[in-house]
């Protein structure tokens, strides 16, 4: 029997030979091993005498997981996609983020109050056309609705939210900048 710490992703290759010369594995959780080592030496300090002896103590005591391999149970697709799947969640919310904190902030506040969620597809498709207050009342309130008619999506009441982001942009600071910047 072989107990180890996962150590990011370094730890897998190892535990595939070993599973396949015929060892049986066990994993220990790195808080269980922290917390063990703590509570066995009276200090954080982590080495790998130390280590050493608290995964022994954690497989004498039974206190560890069996290592289930993706790649021999057959799951490794389905877990890299979840992980990639996190990645791409991680990285849609710093995007929201850094749109709410920082663009919207600066260049057109007003914009803000019409995110109704994290997933407003609608709004980065505005925004993506449309993206300073500046650029939407270049255009008559018209001709804005035209052009962003098909942008918005299904909203039941289309022509009044646009009425509503056009007199948001005709009061922002963005146009206000873009006005003292031209002079």
């Amino acid at each position: 029997m072989i107990g180890f710490e996962a150590t990011g992703n370094y730890h897998r290759p190892l535990a595939y030979f070993l599973h396949r010369q015929g060892f049986e594995l066990r994993l220990i959780p790195a808080l269980a091993l922290a917390r063990t080592r703590e509570a066995m030496h009276n200090s954080w300090d982590k080495n790998d005498p130390k280590d050493a002896q608290v995964i022994l103590h954690l497989l004498k005591t039974g206190l560890a997981q069996t290592w289930h391999d993706p790649m021999v149970k057959g799951i490794n697709d389905v877990q890299e996609l979840s992980k990639t799947h996190f990645q791409v969640t991680l990285a849609r919310v710093r995007v929201w983020h850094t749109l709410r904190n920082h663009y919207f902030s600066l260049v057109f506040p007003q914009i803000d109050r019409f995110v109704r969620s994290d997933h407003s597809v609608w709004l980065i498709q505005l925004l993506a056309s449309f993206p300073t207050p500046a650029s939407i009342t270049a255009l008559s309130e018209g001709e804005f609705q035209t052009r962003a008619w098909n942008l918005v999506g299904r909203k039941v009441s289309k022509r009044a939210l646009l009425a509503e982001i056009y007199a948001a942009a005709k009061q922002s600071i963005g146009c206000q900048w873009r006005s003292i910047l031209t002079q």
